[in-house]
């Protein structure tokens, strides 16, 4: 952690600024998550045809569900900036909190690229479209990506809270084509009746549609890593959240309902991006407007979130020494892990500048749902070792055991789902995950201070 050292003084640490409330934690959770709503959903539909993909919606949407929940209790008791990677390294222990970061930073990171990838190509296409064929999608990539690290670099509450504005805004343009295409009139604009048709592929399709339904949801654990932001942890991390996955599920069904009522499944299940297309399909120029400037809105937003969450998830490794303590440093003006945001920044864009859209997405996808899988291990020794009436929590999920053994079913699920269309990507990964692991035990382990890490005033574990 960086300190300052004034003469005759003792070195003071400088730590990360407690500013945010839940609308905050709303807009970084929702934001990362709702471009999956305008693009990557709908590869799906290639895979279950548009009925399999509205059963992998609702399926992953329970999955995500029990994420929130599980999150929710445990990251309002564990308020620690880095999330997961916090919660890992206090319930389980050393190895599984890098794993975990590991993973954090990763999913991010590529999701970032993603997004960067998405705008440039946005805006290549229009430029295109108005007749300057010559402009390129990769310094659309490095503006988008370098306007929101120094946003980032430059303090955590305007960060959140122009995401909260571009959020919400590209949340209203996807009511407002609903709105557009009168669902009230079946058969006007939208042709349900003409354009679902039963599983093309049968229920190994279903189950094929269940890794990118991942994206219709895919960040929403990012609320974490606010939890050494927000000015009360016990009741703006439970509220953001949970308001959170409610307004993707909300997002997500509205979001099906008009692309598979105006596209044909063959056309939406290789889209790039569905819900513009479905906009420009109506007629409605105003329509197109609308989702074009929603479309853009809400890349740049998750990848706004995305900058925050890496950054924050490789500073508490650094500022644990799981990785360099130089990542550990603290702005002293900005209060924010400057170091750790410039260093992702050339990472996101050579991911960016591959050009491998549905790779760079299978890739954040895998990182992911190996973070969604550490969460029930992570849920049952967390009541195991401090039951109920050991510490004070700021949620309590209802049902336990049950939502730890849902998500961890579905998560197998996905990982079959995975393996049928990307088997070598998802072997790559755990490959990679393997080596990292064996680095951090005979390497980079002999580092770690132990004692140090533990921020959190529990009493022993139940057994200890």
């Amino acid at each position: 952690m960086a300190t300052e050292a004034v003469a005759g003084q003792a070195p003071q640490r400088i730590s990360l600024l407690r500013v945010l409330g839940p609308a905050h934690v709303w807009a970084l959770g929702v934001g990362i998550v709702l471009v999956g709503e305008f693009m990557g959903w709908n590869f799906s539909v290639g895979k279950g045809g548009a009925m399999g993909s509205l059963i992998a919606c609702w399926i992953i949407g329970l999955l995500y569900t029990c994420v929130a929940m599980i999150d929710s209790e445990v990251t309002s008791t564990v308020a620690a900036a880095g999330g997961q990677y916090a919660q890992a390294k206090h319930i389980i222990g050393p190895l599984m909190a890098f794993n975990v970061g590991l993973y954090l930073v990763m999913a991010y990171t590529m999701l970032e690229a993603a997004d960067a990838l998405v705008v440039g190509d946005l805006l290549a296409a229009v430029a295109g479209e108005l007749g300057h064929d010559s402009l390129h999608t990769e310094p659309f990539v490095v503006l988008t990506i370098a306007v929101l690290a120094w946003l980032n670099y430059r303090g955590v509450f305007a960060t959140l809270t122009v995401n909260f504005v571009i959020t919400a805004a590209a949340f209203l343009s996807i009511v407002i084509l609903f709105v557009g295409v009168q669902p009230w009139k079946p058969g006007e604009m939208l042709q349900h009746r003409e354009l679902l048709t039963d599983l093309p592929y049968g229920w190994i399709g279903v189950i094929a549609a269940f890794q990118f339904g991942i994206w219709y949801y895919l960040g929403i654990e990012g609320t974490c890593q606010a939890a050494e932001e927000v000015r009360s942890p016990a009741r703006s991390l439970p509220y953001g959240t949970m308001s959170g996955i409610i307004t993707l599920l909300i997002a997500a069904s509205l979001t099906w309902y008009i692309a598979s009522g105006l596209l044909p499944w063959e056309y939406l299940g290789q889209a790039a991006t569905p819900l513009y297309d479905a906009a420009r399909v109506t007629g409605s120029t105003y329509l197109q407007v609308f989702l074009f400037v929603g479309t853009i809105f809400s890349a740049i937003a998750s990848a706004n979130g995305c900058i925050n969450d890496a950054s924050r998830s490789w500073f508490s490794m650094g500022r644990d020494r799981y990785m360099p303590l130089w990542f550990g440093a603290v702005h002293p003006r900005y209060r924010t892990p400057y170091r750790a945001i410039l260093f992702l920044i050339p990472i996101a864009v050579s991911f960016a500048f591959t050009g491998l859209l549905d790779q760079v997405i299978t890739f954040s996808i895998l990182s992911g749902l190996l973070g969604y899988t550490f969460m029930p291990i992570n849920m049952w020794m967390f009541r195991k070792k401090w039951p109920l009436d050991t510490i004070r929590r700021g949620y309590v999920h209802p049902f336990h055991p049950l939502p730890a053994a849902v998500l961890l079913a579905l998560c197998v699920a996905t990982y079959f789902a995975t393996f049928l269309g990307y088997g070598a990507q998802l072997l790559a990964m755990m490959a990679f995950y393997i080596v990292a692991s064996l680095w951090f035990a005979f390497h980079r382990y002999k580092y770690v201070r132990r004692g140090d890490q533990f921020s959190m005033p529990w009493p022993k574990p139940r057994g200890y």
